[in-house]
């Protein structure tokens, strides 16, 4: 019995730590929803103008707008509440408690800004051409609906290629197919970062090779962090580079 109770103390123990909680949807949830807020309240009060209600929005969110349209529904908060109830719902068919540890919210930030930093790096050897593809599309826009479409993207951008996109094919590709794990992994995270460039090409700005394998690589780098760190994570390191690269870096 002793033996039995230690072995249940340390089961307990690894799934309460810090690694383990900040990936917990829950957690996730909590972590998020002041982004979902922001994005939300900043649309309406940056991003809109009052004869013609939201006119600048994230094209991952305006997709998954429209996906909801097609099925009868047209608010335009209908993507943020629908990433609210998917992590519920993971919540509850994982039967974890309802708890949070503010602790583990904490660390999830710094972790996020620490995360932030390589992206960073990368994001300078591109600079001149990835400013210019910012300045083109944002040039008119007040710093705070450039906050406001940052926060946008890595909510929704992730949203739509690491967990639709990567999920979705690590089901087809590894339960599916029966493919291993690692190699049906790789396969997935390679088509979504392939797919992020592609979604990233500018009209009217010819896409030159650092800026592809900046979008390339970055789109690697997010999924590493979605299947190590979870999507709470990719999200904020998303979203944190995005404010540095609009509101500072496309300055320069």
């Amino acid at each position: 019995m002793p033996q039995d109770r230690s072995a249940s103390s340390a089961g307990r123990s690894k799934s309460d730590s810090y690694w383990e909680l900040s990936k917990r949807p829950l957690h996730v949830l909590f972590f998020l929803l002041p982004l979902i807020l922001l994005y939300e309240l900043g649309s309406i009060r940056f991003l809109s103008d009052p004869g013609k209600g939201v006119v600048e929005t994230i094209v991952a969110h305006r997709l998954l707008y429209r996906l909801f349209e097609s099925f009868g529904g047209a608010a335009f908060y209908l993507p943020g509440l629908a990433l609210v109830v998917v992590l519920l719902l993971w919540h509850i068919l994982l039967k974890d408690r309802w708890r949070v540890r503010v602790s583990a919210l904490v660390g999830m930030a710094a972790e996020s800004a620490v995360l932030t930093m390589p992206l960073l790096v990368l994001g300078m050897l591109t600079q001149r051409q990835a400013a210019l593809a910012a300045t083109t599309q944002l040039a008119t826009l007040s710093t705070q609906a450039k906050v406001t479409l940052a926060i946008g993207a890595g909510l929704y951008e992730e949203l739509l290629f690491r967990l639709l996109i990567i999920t979705g094919l690590h089901l087809l590709l590894v339960d599916a197919v029966r493919m291993k794990n690692l190699p049906g992994s790789i396969i997935a995270a390679a088509l979504s970062a392939g797919a992020f460039a592609w979604y990233h090409d500018v009209p009217g700005l010819p896409m030159g090779l650092p800026l592809a394998s900046f979008y390339v690589l970055s789109g690697l780098y997010f999924a590493a962090l979605f299947v190590t760190r979870g999507f709470g994570i990719v999200v904020a390191v998303h979203a944190l580079y995005d404010i540095v690269a609009l509101t500072f870096m496309s300055q320069k």
